[in-house]
């Protein structure tokens, strides 16, 4: 699985489909050039040698992880069955977003070629270490990357307890109206269940995997549940045990949510009935860069380079800063938009299109 995502979000690379029309993004400019927009920039990112694995980088990454891991659950037993054992969900969660960055790169073959062993790293980290089934991640992450922000075809943008378009929230009754209404200022909050719902939704897609595949993934989710429990039971009181999970499983969530929530929200949605853009268009105009130095490469996994990661799924993660500079160049010589801003407008664009889709309810 973690090749698929990687094959269908680059498919495209040496044989892109032209670019839309001007008027299909409204900027598009000098990429009517014949032939691929895309072609150009990949052999000068396969020149520079930028796709080749980075094996040694992820291993010291992911062993430095572990440690963390190992030290905050230490920590946990040294401190004991106290209230004070609650301040370590905050360092414990910080280290699982870590964990899922791992599993997020295995999923996208950035970390080895060797599909058994980019999924035997994936089903360790999501399914094992955080309760998170990868094969449901892969299969929603690999649609999400094929067409992002396509409204037909990304599950990252249909109707959920969210929604992205005034035609979505038209459709709302009840109280998912009400939701929609106040959707922007409710986002952050919401995303402390997101910690619990992630392993919610990897149960449930347990039914959809073949059965040998379904059987080795439910072991290992209950494995971690078994795990968790273990771990809290023997530490904490019952009591302080539910409380550590809760806290636990809102701090992870809000940390992924912010990660994942500068990236799309906000930005271009293609028109499902216009033509189909290229690739450089499909995956450029769709994303949001964040500007920032170590500290935000390190917060957000990367996924800062959001534009880079879009268009190179199989680059690995320390080669993304290095690519930025030819891809800007590339977008500016085609007169292509390229989006980046700070943290903290990222946050308040995707806030505002999430206020201005609910503003028809208002």
């Amino acid at each position: 699985m973690p090749q698929a995502i990687a094959t269908a979000a680059e498919g495209t690379r040496d044989g892109a489909g032209s670019a839309a029309p001007e008027s299909a993004t409204g900027a598009a400019g000098a990429a009517q050039a014949q032939g691929s927009d895309f072609a150009p920039l990949l052999r000068a990112v396969k020149g520079q040698g930028l796709l080749e694995r980075r094996t040694g980088w992820y291993a010291v990454g992911i062993t430095a992880n572990l440690v963390a891991l190992g030290a905050v659950i230490t920590g946990m037993f040294l401190l004991g069955n106290t209230w004070w054992t609650l301040l370590l969900a905050l360092p414990l969660a910080i280290f699982w977003s870590r964990t899922a960055f791992v599993g997020h790169d295995a999923g996208h073959a950035q970390i080895t070629g060797e599909r058994r062993t980019g999924r035997a790293i994936g089903l360790v980290h999501a399914n094992l270490l955080l309760g998170m089934n990868e094969a449901w991640w892969n299969d929603k992450h690999v649609r999400h990357h094929a067409n992002p922000n396509h409204i037909d075809k990304d599950p990252d943008v249909g109707v959920g307890a969210l929604v992205w378009t005034q035609k979505q929230a038209a459709q709302r009754e009840g109280f998912a109206r009400w939701l929609t209404r106040n959707q922007a200022r409710l986002f952050f909050p919401m995303l402390l269940l997101e910690g619990i719902a992630l392993k919610i939704s990897g149960f449930q897609y347990l039914r959809q995997q073949p059965a040998r595949e379904r059987a080795l993934s439910a072991l290992l989710l209950v494995a971690h549940l078994g795990l968790y429990a273990t771990l809290l039971l023997t530490v904490l009181s019952p009591g302080k045990a539910i409380v550590f999970a809760l806290v636990h499983h809102a701090l992870f969530g809000l940390h992924l949510g912010m990660a994942f929530a500068p990236n799309h929200k906000g930005m271009e949605m293609p028109d499902p009935d216009g033509e189909r853009w290229g690739h450089l268009q499909r995956q450029v105009l769709t994303s949001r860069n964040v500007r920032g130095g170590i500290l935000t490469d390190w917060f957000l996994g990367g996924l800062n380079y959001q534009i880079e990661h879009h268009l190179f799924p199989s680059m690995p993660r320390p080669h993304l800063r290095l690519a930025q500079p030819m891809v800007r160049a590339h977008c500016e010589a085609l007169g292509m938009p390229y989006a980046e801003t700070g943290l903290i407008e990222s946050y308040r664009q995707a806030l505002q299109h999430m206020h201005d889709v609910g503003e028809p309810l208002r």
